[in-house]
């Protein structure tokens, strides 16, 4: 089992930016994705980004391309999402999850076991 940890978050403008980190855990082999997603109040969860560990190869949502950046540190034990030019629409809980056999598609929320406690991003 992960254990995984964000951090980062806060209130901004809009136009603003952010960077969230997720410390793993845990980790028994530098395989599959880590992905950020995030879930609004009364919405359903939804994948912003996510980054295979092997490769480093990443993905967006639409909603965020050009504008949020999802890398991780040389150990591969920890990943960070850069979110620049801030809008409403980002306000969000915040969550990293990793899982080794990373799903298709990797926006499905479902396939996922391990979830952090989230951290809150709030836009104004």
């Amino acid at each position: 089992q992960v254990q995984l940890v964000e951090s980062g978050g806060g209130s901004v403008q809009a136009r603003g930016s952010l960077r969230l980190a997720c410390v793993m855990s845990g980790l028994t082999d530098y395989i599959g994705c880590t992905g950020w997603f995030r879930q609004a109040p009364g919405k359903e969860r939804e994948g912003v980004a996510v980054i295979w560990t092997s490769s480093s190869a990443t993905d967006y949502v639409d909603s965020v391309k050009g504008r949020f950046t999802i890398s991780q540190n040389n150990a591969k034990n920890t990943v960070y999402l850069q979110m620049d030019s801030l809008e409403p629409e980002d306000t969000a809980m915040y969550y990293c999850t990793h899982r080794d056999g990373c799903p298709y598609p990797w926006t499905d929320v479902t396939r996922y076991g391990d979830w952090g406690q989230g951290t809150q991003v709030t836009v104004s």
